[in-house]
């Protein structure tokens, strides 16, 4: 089984068609877990209400308002996982049919996966129902066109198939990052290097776990064209400078010191004992 953990905080509408998107896949031996950073009881409620259309369970897995505390949340999300492997995106995604399917047929000992996304405009995020997941309109550049958005050559994401997307997944020059919006591993090895750095905030929180499994020794495998979602609109006002720089500033110590640990994730045992506690 795949336990799949996405993260939301008070996007109800957002949460609800990544919701949908799982649903709809044709891989279907997984979980869902929601990693939520503080929503209110309207959260909830739609969880529920999802449960009841689907006859799904849904894992929620909630923490009170802290600001963004993103990585706190995903590391207690991976302590309620059951399958060995985890695919992670965001409550503001939307998977074609086949996402999960990808991720299963790429999965590899001794890697993790790095896959990208689709920006939408406002517009056309607002546009699309269930129904339209349902029947994979969100991933059809002429609807989306038609629902707003400006067509340019980045729709390529969308249409390339077969042979052209696994050359385009070797062509590209975006490196295999570990992206939190699509990524997936195993978790004996995101275990390994004790998950997600809690001192991290907005900006590249999501890569710096990728950058440990690197050190360790893994290889990444990019998927860019093959396992793909689009990413809905919307504002980032907790987004600081300071966040990123403090967050840069981290990677760049996990980078030059080649570290695949970090006291600050799921254990926590080094940072009592370095405080005396």
């Amino acid at each position: 089984m795949i336990s799949v953990i996405f993260s939301t905080y008070n996007s109800p509408d957002w949460m609800e068609k990544t919701l949908w998107g799982l649903h709809y896949q044709t891989f279907q031996d997984f979980e869902i877990i929601i990693a939520d950073d503080g929503s209110t009881h309207e959260t909830q409620q739609r969880i529920a209400e999802f449960e009841q259309a689907s006859q799904r369970n849904i894992k929620h897995v909630w923490q009170p308002d802290d600001g963004f505390q993103k990585t706190r949340i995903l590391n207690k999300a991976l302590m309620e996982a059951e399958g060995d492997y985890v695919v992670f995106t965001d409550g503001d995604c939307i998977m074609r049919n086949d996402f999960l399917a990808v991720h299963d047929h790429y999965r590899e000992p001794g890697y993790f996966l790095s896959g990208g996304y689709f920006k939408l405009p406002m517009s056309t995020s607002k546009a699309i129902t269930r129904d339209d997941i349902a029947n994979g309109r969100p991933f059809d550049v002429n609807w989306l066109v038609a629902n707003g958005l400006k067509k340019t050559h980045k729709t390529m994401k969308l249409t390339a198939n077969g042979w052209k997307a696994k050359l385009l997944n070797t062509l590209t020059p975006t490196n295999a990052s570990w992206n939190g919006h699509n990524a997936s591993g195993w978790i004996k090895d995101i275990f390994a290097v004790n998950g997600f750095d809690e001192r991290m905030q907005y900006g590249g929180e999501d890569r710096e776990l990728g950058e440990r499994l690197l050190n360790r020794g893994l290889k990444s495998k990019q998927i860019r064209y093959s396992a793909i979602c689009v990413h809905l609109d919307h504002a980032r006002g907790y987004a600081t400078q300071e966040m990123r720089d403090k967050n840069q500033a981290i990677r760049n110590s996990t980078k030059s010191e080649k570290k695949i640990w970090t006291p600050y994730g799921i254990e926590k045992t080094e940072i009592a004992q370095a405080s005396g506690s």
